[in-house]
């Protein structure tokens, strides 16, 4: 099977690409793939656990919760989520956290890497 990469820099809420990400992400490792996970810019939000669910609003915490449990590595740069508040102690447990270099290291080792987002 092939690894897949996704560079998420979409936020949690306004945008369908944060959703999309995840569900491609969920299908991936689904049919057997492995898959790598990166949260930056905006999306360094999304580890924040305690997210209160709103209705028609997207949910990062059970996502992403199942994700990890099913083997998907998600990193966040640590920058870009310390810059939005989000803490270690605070975040999602078995979310990494790591700089850039973690997200080019995957890329570059990767079959197919896909950048959502971001300008």
């Amino acid at each position: 099977m092939a690894t897949l990469t996704i560079g998420l820099f979409s936020s949690l809420i306004g945008s369908m690409n944060y959703d999309f990400a995840l569900k491609l992400a969920d299908a991936a490792k689904d049919k057997g793939h492995t898959v790598n996970l990166w949260f930056s810019g905006n999306a360094a939000s999304s580890p924040q656990k305690g997210q209160k669910h709103l209705k028609d609003y997207s949910h990062g915490e059970k996502p992403l919760r199942a994700l990890i449990e099913k083997g998907v590595e998600v990193c966040t740069c640590e920058a870009c989520s310390v810059a939005r508040a989000v803490q270690k102690t605070t975040a999602i447990e078995g979310v990494k956290w790591n700089a850039m270099h973690w997200y080019l290291a995957k890329a570059y080792s990767s079959d197919r890497v896909l950048h959502i987002g971001g300008e």
